[in-house]
């Protein structure tokens, strides 16, 4: 195995080597059903989301990183912590001197940026406004961590059967910059009616035979 395949098959080199775009790799991750975790919680390799055809944000974040790897371009993922623990992770590129990123998820909210940020903290906090409780719309993102290359994980994980929950533990773990100081909780505004009616605007439905 060399760096160049990643210990991925044929079969899966052709599938993530055609995603050599940013528009690509999105349009991709979109188009993948999103994992329901049916059967209980998921932390799949790139080989078994592949296998499986679906993902949720971690599997998703992890694909985009293989599919950058491959075109040369460094893997890096950030994490997004929650006051409640619904942490969001995402993939990082840049592009004309830019940061983007790319997200997986079932809702109108947390998606793709376009390489439009200076900072990663302008990127993060690009996140913050729709990023809330969906039972009762309080503002709930509270830190971003700093880059994580995958380049440090190895590559045995890429191919792994095993659950994945320890790099996903090593993300939570990483060093977390707050977006805003605490004093500033008391002006926060909870997400509208409207906004809560949204959340119901999902690309993939638990009933769909697909996911």
């Amino acid at each position: 195995m060399t760096d160049k395949t990643l210990g991925l098959s044929k079969t899966e080199l052709a599938i993530l080597k055609k995603l050599n775009t940013p528009k690509k790799i999105q349009d991709w991750l979109d188009e993948m059903p999103i994992n329901w975790e049916k059967k209980g919680e998921t932390y799949m390799s790139p080989r078994r989301a592949l296998r499986e055809n679906k993902a949720h944000c971690f599997e998703g974040a992890m694909l985009a990183g293989i599919a950058l790897w491959l075109t040369g371009k460094p893997p890096l993922v950030i994490d997004l912590k929650t006051t409640i623990g619904d942490d969001h992770i995402i993939t990082l590129y840049k592009a004309g001197g830019y940061w983007g990123a790319f997200s997986k998820t079932n809702h109108a909210f947390l998606r793709h940026r376009d390489p439009i940020y200076k900072t990663i903290r302008e990127l993060a906090l690009s996140f913050f406004h729709e990023y809330f409780d969906f039972d009762n719309g309080k503002k709930i993102l509270l830190s971003y961590s700093e880059p994580f290359s995958l380049k440090k994980l190895g590559t045995e994980w890429i191919t792994a059967e095993r659950e994945l929950d320890d790099i996903a533990e090593r993300l939570d773990n990483l060093p977390h910059k707050r977006l805003f100081p605490k004093s500033s909780e008391k002006f926060l505004r909870r997400a509208c009616a409207t906004e809560l009616q949204a959340v119901n605007i999902v690309e993939w439905g638990k009933d769909n035979p697909r996911t």
